[in-house]
């Protein structure tokens, strides 16, 4: 039993020492294997035509971000102010610059602080906009024994994987630590 228990110790003790340099970075691989493609392509989706369509959104933008207004203007961008547009183009920069962040570790605590910003914001519309409030299943319940509820339990996930750059930085293999090295 005594040497189950230093087996045990040492391994603990080099899980210890792996763990500042190996978390942020698998935290950050998750991110990019599992998000970044996601927040990617929903980013697409608001982008209008032409090279310039970042700055026009697509009528979906703005159906995504604002759908109670949307349906109140009958679906006219025309009726919506600069508020709405300022709103829609800030959220679909921010869906393409703040993952590009994350993976490459540049500025990574503040673009992980903000995509948790970013989700929060999302589940919120997703809820209350979309009416998602209205259907449990969607909203989900934590200690239901079903871990796939849409809200509750896949944005935990994201928003622990993203707290660990927050809490650790980006890691060793970032340009942050390159930028710190100089």
């Amino acid at each position: 039993m005594q040497a189950l228990v230093h087996i045990h110790n040492r391994l603990a003790g080099l899980a210890d020492r792996a763990a500042p340099e190996a978390l942020p970075l698998l935290a950050r691989f998750t991110f990019a294997a599992t998000l970044l493609g996601y927040f990617w392509a929903s980013a697409l989706t608001k982008v209008g035509p032409g090279l310039l369509g970042i700055f026009k959104p697509s009528l979906g933008a703005y159906a995504q971000i604002f759908p109670k207004a949307m349906e109140a203007a009958s679906y006219n961008v025309g009726d919506l102010t600069f508020f709405h547009w300022a709103v829609v183009f800030a959220g679909t920069v921010a869906e393409f610059i703040l993952p590009l962040l994350i993976v490459i570790g540049l500025f990574t605590r503040l673009a992980s602080l903000s995509m948790i910003g970013f989700v929060i914001v999302q589940s919120l519309t997703d809820l209350f906009g979309h009416g998602g409030i209205e259907h449990a299943e969607t909203l989900g319940a934590w200690f239901d024994r079903i871990p796939d509820s849409l809200i509750l339990d896949q944005r935990l996930f994201w928003v622990v994987v993203l707290l660990i750059p927050v809490l650790k930085g980006a890691g060793s293999l970032s340009v942050d630590r390159l930028l710190k090295l100089k």
